[in-house]
């Protein structure tokens, strides 16, 4: 079957779709896209189910020849796409014509996009999922798990639903000038950390770190201290906030381990979450603290989009 052609593979270009469940009492972690919700809205735009396989492009460097005309959507991150070198703005759908090259280039807004395809993409669950976890070589285009690479062939069996434009104000990349604001439920340990470092965990601003990637994102700032007793290792949720020895967070994300040991402020929201999963190393963000019914009713809201 004919279909995209990978000329150029990038940095790190991924099979996603919205992750593995049900198995992390195997030691198998979630994977699937860091955002979500852009993926989501990618195969909206299509008319796919919201967790449909589709390839998450980190910093761009990926290069796509079409065999065969198709339609296909794009959301997330401002990668510099291009059609044929003609600029592709995200948060569209749109058609490529045979011969017709997809090219994505480096950051200017965001880090990760999103490309959706009709159907979603031909890639053979593992464990209940397509997702790519690199560490754990599973899923993605056969099964190991791995990025894409040049002389590779996406391909898909679905069509294209009706024409859809995106409403208004959707999307996880903050506008020029906003506060990244990251919400945070509370966890078992936050009282144990000193009074000076929870106020200062909330009203302090916290810079994204060099070191980040799909297994967590490490912020600096004011340095946390942990008050309370040693603990024994437990499961760890997306989103859980881990506070080492150095009092530097660690934000756990997609390609996390399952258990640590470590304190935890709490967790950031799965929207919070893709918004973290968007900032660029040195990007400035704000914790702040919401109630378990609070998060859940944004959730919801989130997911109410695409019914």
């Amino acid at each position: 079957m004919k279909g995209l052609i990978v000329e150029r593979a990038g940095p790190l270009a991924l099979i996603q779709d919205g992750g593995r469940f049900g198995v992390r009492h195997l030691g198998v972690t979630q994977g699937g896209a860091a955002d979500w919700v852009s993926l989501g809205w990618a195969n909206w735009l299509l008319g796919n189910a919201p967790q449909a396989p589709g390839v998450e492009i980190t910093l761009g460097g990926l290069t796509l020849c079409a065999e065969a005309s198709a339609t296909l959507a794009l959301t997330g991150a401002d990668l510099g796409a291009t059609l044929d070198d003609e600029p592709l703005a995200p948060g569209c759908r749109f058609t490529i014509a045979a011969g017709q090259r997809l090219a994505f280039e480096r950051p200017r807004a965001g880090l990760r996009a999103y490309l959706a395809f009709p159907g979603g993409l031909d890639a053979a669950p593992v464990l209940g999922s397509a997702a790519s976890t690199v560490r754990e070589r599973l899923g993605g285009l056969d099964g190991q798990g791995r990025a894409l690479t040049e002389g590779d062939c996406l391909t898909w069996a679905g069509a294209a639903g009706p024409e859809r434009t995106l409403p208004s104000g959707v999307g996880t990349l903050p506008e020029v000038g906003e506060r990244v604001m990251l919400a945070l439920v509370g966890g078992a340990q936050l009282a144990g950390f000193s009074g000076t470092s929870v106020f200062e965990a909330f009203n302090t601003p916290w810079q994204v770190d060099q070191r980040a990637d799909r297994m967590g994102v490490r912020l600096t700032g004011p340095e946390l201290r942990y008050l309370g007793e040693g603990m024994v290792s437990e499961g760890i949720p997306l989103g859980a906030v881990q506070v080492p020895a150095d009092g530097q967070p660690i934000v756990l994300l997609n390609d996390r381990q399952t258990i640590g040991g470590y304190p935890r402020l709490g967790a950031l929201t799965p929207l919070a979450c893709t918004r973290l999963a968007q900032c660029q190393p040195g990007s400035e963000v704000w914790l702040t603290p919401v109630a378990a019914g609070q998060a859940r009713d944004a959730h919801l809201r989130q997911l109410a989009y695409w019914r």
